[in-house]
């Protein structure tokens, strides 16, 4: 079973003209409102992409984040948003609290950039409450995927894995800038995603610089990615040393049109390379494949029928 621990939001998705300056008003295109979230967004993908597989060959998938209390009318507008594939018995629900943790973008046309203001009032979750769902997991859980927030509490969570089920994989997402902790964290997981702009934000000038050098402390990985916008996308294999890098996917006539969530897409694309085509896919083609998915996912809206990507990847 594939875990992923992170946020859960609601998202409202303003399409503008441009990016309205301080004090201005501005009649928006169009509205979407959707189920988001870093790592439900990446099981959304995952979930695509793992109904192609045999039933021998199948991953079990689970998302546990905290919702507000289960019989408001937003907790269950995320469970019903979610195919039965990803279990969500394991969420955390908040008794008291009505309000989902939501998210509201104005995406800008002229430019293709999105500015993001987020609201979470959900209390995090705790030590005990994790070490608890941990122990019901059990040895079911074979892969445990963190979005990096609270990276503190997440390290104790990482170190809790490490100690009781050490044969469980771990993968992080290092992403906000100038987040503290994160390099921390980072340093406990056996595979590691950077963002362009934490890896900016201290100072990297390419994806392989920001690699190169994590390498040199990430002692416990087995394997660093980063993407890079533009400029695609790098894997950087510790041990072997073994470095690739894919430039970002294209096609004819290829428009970027919602890179909201490509970043999370991409993990969904190596998170399945790893844990369903170990024995038959490379490195090489680890990262194109994620690399695609995440194209696709730029050149559309939403995250819908991204599995296609396993139809036209040889």
């Amino acid at each position: 079973m594939l875990v992923a621990i992170g946020a859960c939001y609601l998202d409202t998705i303003l399409t503008t003209p441009y990016y309205p300056g301080e004090d201005e008003k501005l009649r928006a295109t169009n509205v979407t409102r959707r189920r988001g979230g870093n790592c439900p967004n990446t099981l959304e993908v995952l979930q695509q992409l793992t109904s192609h597989e045999s039933t021998d060959e199948e991953l079990p998938l689970a998302l546990i984040t905290i919702l507000p209390a289960k019989s408001s009318i937003t907790s269950q507008q995320i469970r019903s948003a979610f195919r039965s594939r990803v279990n969500l018995d394991h969420c955390i629900y908040r008794d008291g609290f009505e309000e989902p943790a939501s998210c509201y973008i104005i995406k800008s046309k002229s430019t293709g950039s999105r500015t993001i203001v987020n609201y979470n009032d959900l209390p995090e979750m705790s030590l005990e409450e994790f070490t608890g769902i941990a122990n019901e997991l059990g040895p079911k859980a074979t892969w445990v995927h963190f979005e990096g927030r609270t990276p503190e509490m997440t390290l104790q969570f990482v170190r809790y894995l490490r100690k009781q089920f050490p044969s469980i994989q771990v993968s992080v997402e290092i992403e906000k800038p100038g987040r503290p902790g994160l390099q921390e964290l980072a340093e406990e997981a056996d595979v590691v995603f950077y963002a362009k702009t934490w890896a900016q934000n201290l100072g990297y000038r390419t994806a392989e610089e920001c690699l190169r050098e994590q390498s040199t402390r990430t002692h416990e990985a087995s394997l660093l990615c980063c993407t890079w916008g533009q400029d695609g996308a790098c894997a950087l294999e510790r041990g072997t040393e073994d470095f690739k890098h894919v430039a970002a996917y294209t096609t004819e006539n290829f428009q970027v049109v919602d890179p909201i969530g490509a970043g999370d897409t991409f993990i969904a694309g190596m998170l399945y390379a790893l844990n369903c085509k170990r024995k038959d896919w490379d490195l090489s083609k680890r990262l194109a494949f994620a690399n695609r998915v995440a194209g696709m996912k730029v050149s559309q809206e939403g995250f819908k029928g991204l599995d296609r990507a396993l139809l036209s990847f040889g």
